[in-house]
């Protein structure tokens, strides 16, 4: 019977084996894969082979392409042997057929043949001869082997690589296609997490709070408001690299661009240093305390990202800081300072969505009959009462802030009638109740913040709020 043979990155797999090694090793032994970053340079079959000594992936936690793999499970019924062959290393390939389970052969690169291209042509034509395989690949250096197979099979290929196949192979199988333009717009926006940039609202607390909303007050605001958000979606991507297992084994974080192979995990290095200078660029325009403030962010998502995230109560500490550290920017931006009260409220408030961020994971997890242990969380099913009190009690705290503020002298040099601040009190007790009801119940979106800003009942309290305010100012 005439043989099949896959490919392994890109085709069998969705992603490129090398590069996930290398995310893992950075993720988990940075320092080995410093030790070894000059043979980069190198034989390319003598540095996969030290990638693989470095760290071998687990091949569960990997994208497989689910057509790729019904050709290959026919094929096995149909009483056809199946050979992976990979320029990936050997000791990869062999963990990732094992655990397929149904390849007759597998041939990967040895350490000092780079089993691509060329090479893997003449292997393969040696092996079985020219027109007696059938083989599935995906890109361009796979050229030379479709044109010694009898079929072509052509994974997920763009359309000016599948027409030059087509003009050099009699017998041409596509599977899966390229996505268009708009998708993977939509796969970038997804990936940079541009709905999260709502939580940079909160660099303008300090302008309106202070009463200070003129022209270039505002466009300082709005500066660092872009600067922190080009920088939040470069620090996403550093979180998605780290957490790629993690997100894979989780129910809907599964689905997005990078962790699912929808994305190119070799265009997220690329990315997220980019937004990184841009959003340096960018902070260099506003006075020096806010490049401070931007740097000072960076270091605690990055700490929060590689460390913090792992540790109870740590975590939700650091999240809090993170939401705070967005007003004391927006106060840098402008030069306005961030008054006591504002610090004290942002504080207690921050840390109960911190809280409750977890609280809903938890919660989820617990329902979903998960384990015993949220995956790369500090946190087991018997903190969730714990969890729901240190919530609550943030929360109220924040409201008592509210109305010690309202009831002292400093409302006075700001608003004429101070009184229907007190509104604000039962507007916040009222959110802060539902909210921690919906978390519960299992019913919160993932990030409390982003949640409200899409809320209607929430975006209703913030309209009620915003009257009362008006009023007390008039």
């Amino acid at each position: 019977m005439l043989p099949l043979v896959l490919d392994l990155d890109g085709t069998t797999v969705v992603t490129d084996t090398l590069v996930e090694t290398a995310l893992r090793a950075l993720a988990e032994s940075p320092m080995r894969l410093l030790s070894i970053a000059a043979r980069a340079f190198g034989p390319r079959a003598a540095f996969k082979r030290a990638m693989a000594d470095v760290h071998l992936i687990d091949p569960a936690t990997l994208v497989y392409n689910d057509a790729v793999l019904d050709l290959a499970r026919q094929a096995k019924a149909e009483g056809r042997p199946v050979f992976l062959v990979s320029a990936a290393d050997q000791a990869i390939a062999d963990r990732v057929a094992k655990h397929l389970g149904f390849f007759t052969g597998v041939f990967g690169s040895d350490g000092t043949t780079n089993l691509k291209a060329e090479a893997k042509a003449a292997f393969l034509q040696q092996r079985f001869g020219a027109q007696n395989f059938d083989y599935a690949g995906d890109a361009e250096a796979d050229r030379p082997v479709w044109r010694l197979a009898r079929l072509a099979i052509v994974v997920n290929a763009p359309a000016r690589l599948l027409a030059r196949v087509r003009a050099e192979c009699p017998l041409v199988q596509e599977v899966g296609a390229p996505r268009s333009a708009a998708e993977t717009a939509r796969l970038f926006a997804r990936a940079l997490r541009v709905h999260q940039w709502a939580k940079n609202v909160l660099l303008f607390t300090p302008a309106f709070a202070a009463h200070r909303t003129g022209a270039h007050v505002m466009l300082q605001s709005a500066l660092g408001f872009v600067a922190f958000s080009l920088c939040a979606s470069s620090v996403y991507l550093l979180n998605d690299l780290v957490d790629l297992p993690h997100d894979r084994a989780h129910t809907t974080k599964r689905r997005r661009p990078f962790a699912s192979g929808a994305l190119d995990l070799s265009l997220a290095p690329v990315l997220m240093g980019g937004l990184l200078a841009l959003a340096g660029l960018l902070a260099l325009a506003l006075p020096p305390a806010f490049p401070l403030m931007l740097a000072l962010y960076y270091v605690c998502t990055v700490s929060y990202s590689f460390v913090l995230k792992r540790l109870a109560v740590w975590d939700v500490i650091m999240l809090a800081g993170l939401y705070t550290i967005r007003v004391f920017a927006g106060g840098a931006a402008t030069g306005i300072p961030v008054s006591p009260w504002l610090l004290a409220f942002a504080m207690f408030l921050f840390l109960c969505l911190a809280i409750v961020k977890r609280l809903t994971e938890l919660t989820l997890f617990v329902r979903g009959g998960g384990g015993t242990k949220l995956k790369g969380r500090g946190y087991l099913p018997e903190d969730l009462d714990m969890l729901r009190s240190m919530s609550a009690a943030s929360g109220y705290m924040s409201v008592l802030v509210m109305a010690l503020y309202v009831n002292g002298g400093d409302v006075l040099s700001l608003y004429r009638h101070p009184l229907a601040l007190w509104a604000l009190c039962p507007i916040l007790l009222f959110w802060i109740s539902r909210v921690l009801m919906l978390a519960n119940r299992g019913q919160m979106n993932d990030d409390p913040v982003v949640f409200a800003l899409r809320d209607r009942t929430s975006l209703l309290a913030g309209l009620l709020s915003l009257i009362a305010i008006l009023v007390a100012a008039q």
